[in-house]
């Protein structure tokens, strides 16, 4: 959308994107962007109703990975190539959440690994461009992370050197020296795209489009200034860019991430099924309040030129916009890869200092009990996560061992040895057992 503006304008029109699929199920965004020549349709929705549509034209290509991963390699080993980003999730990165050391027991990784290997992960494809380039003379590169993690592009940094060194240490040399990897936060609610979505881009703007975007209104991208091959003029379209990165990605990531988490495992298990819907009752507006305020808050450091607590307010607009329609099985999803990245580190920071933690411990019980597999009304839930087997297997041990699923060290650590958190928790579940998710919600507000 930022690029798109900018070639509008005028500006930076030797810029164009290339994108890259890697996943099987990136298969569906490969054909709809090549039957429509790269466009989509940007669908900002407005919490009064109206909406507004921008045809996006800044995808120039699309490389699906599966087809042609030497077609990837060499449009990354081109020295036309300066940026490359990176949206992959936040599991994408492959790092364990205990030891945040990468995951040499991947499958895919063990096979990008073996000599002379087709490369299908993004680390693979990264490393054997990079050692293309290097051959090639195709100069410094930047690798920009996207993703909602702290300190995304360090992250990044680490996990491609720790693959590179084990298939080529002098790969890692070169990228230390050639590659940069600046953090950016990226805020900006965007729910999965529907074919009511679909059928609004079609009746209300006569546009036949495959895979319209959806998104709120609000957006910001923060992005530190660090850049090895030059880039676009971003700035002109309201990207901030700044030294460094870190106040403003954790406030995003432990105010808007983490609030979502707040909302999802006790909305959904409550009845309700959209954020919105959440936002309508007030015990969960009290609840997200006093995490924001009293939890996360405390452990935030200033943000140059925001207001905390008037971005807390929007927060809560934004949550409550009931035209985005956000679907909490979405924000439930791949757990594993969000609360160890949100909610956990608040809860280590609380600890250290002192500071209070109970709806912290609460959002984590929320969670468990969501792993069941069963809402208070007794309907299955279709838990969704990459270790999805192992947390259900934990979690059908909460009402026998309340300490069964914080027992799983591969997420939590030590975190079930800390006393004051175990016995929050501990609470918390029993309560989400005996008094169900709404009870449980209105004791903590």
């Amino acid at each position: 959308m930022y690029l798109d503006q900018l070639l509008n304008s005028g500006g930076s029109r030797d810029w164009g994107i290339c994108g890259v699929g890697v996943m099987d199920q990136d298969l569906a965004m490969r054909d709809a962007l090549r039957s429509q020549d790269g466009l989509y349709t940007l669908l900002l929705k407005h919490p009064d109703g109206h909406c507004t549509a921008r045809v996006i034209g800044s995808i120039i290509r699309y490389l699906y990975g599966p087809d042609d991963p030497i077609a990837v390699i060499n449009k990354i080993a081109s020295p036309d190539t300066c940026i490359v980003s990176l949206t992959i999730t936040e599991g994408g990165y492959n790092f364990r959440p205990d030891s945040q050391e990468f995951n040499f027991d991947d499958s895919a990784i063990k096979s990008d690994l073996q000599p002379r290997a087709s490369p299908k992960t993004v680390f693979g494809l990264l490393a054997e461009a990079l050692r293309l380039r290097r051959d090639r003379g195709g100069g410094p590169l930047t690798v920009l992370s996207c993703d909602n993690i702290a300190g995304n592009g360090d992250v990044a940094r680490q996990m491609l050197l720790a693959f590179a060194e084990r298939k080529d240490p002098e790969i890692k040399t070169w990228i230390e020296r050639h590659v940069a990897f600046p953090n950016s936060m990226v805020d900006r609610i965007t729910p999965v795209t529907t074919e009511a979505d679909r059928e609004v881009v079609r009746t209300r703007f006569g546009i036949d489009d495959l895979w319209p975007v959806v998104c709120e209104p609000y957006v910001q991208w923060v992005v530190e200034d660090r850049f090895m091959a030059g880039r676009p003029d971003l700035e002109a379209v309201g990207v901030q860019l700044v030294a460094d990165v870190a106040p403003f990605e954790m406030m995003k990531l432990r105010l808007l991430n983490a609030g979502h988490q707040a909302l999802a495992y006790f909305g959904y298990l409550s009845g309700y099924r959209f954020i919105h819907e959440t936002m309508k009752d007030p015990a969960f507006v009290d609840f997200l309040t006093g995490f924001m305020d009293e939890e996360a808050t405390p452990t935030l450091a200033p943000v140059p030129g925001i207001d905390l607590d008037h971005y807390k307010c929007t927060l809560r607009d934004r949550f409550g916009n009931p035209e985005i329609r956000d679907a909490l099985v979405r924000i439930c999803a791949y757990t594993s890869d969000r609360i160890p990245k949100w909610i956990l580190p608040i809860i280590w920071e609380q600890l250290r200092a002192g500071g209070p933690i109970k709806r912290c411990a609460a959002i984590v019980a929320s969670w468990a009990r969501y792993a069941e597999g069963v809402d208070d009304r007794g309907e299955p839930i279709a838990v969704v996560d990459h270790r999805q087997r192992e947390l259900m297997s934990f979690a059908a041990n909460n009402r026998g061992s309340p300490d069964a699923f914080i027992n799983n060290r591969a997420i939590f650590g030590d975190l079930a040895d800390q006393q004051r958190f175990a016995v929050a928790y501990r609470e918390a579940l029993g309560l989400l057992h005996t008094r169900g998710a709404q009870e449980t919600v209105e004791h903590y507000r």
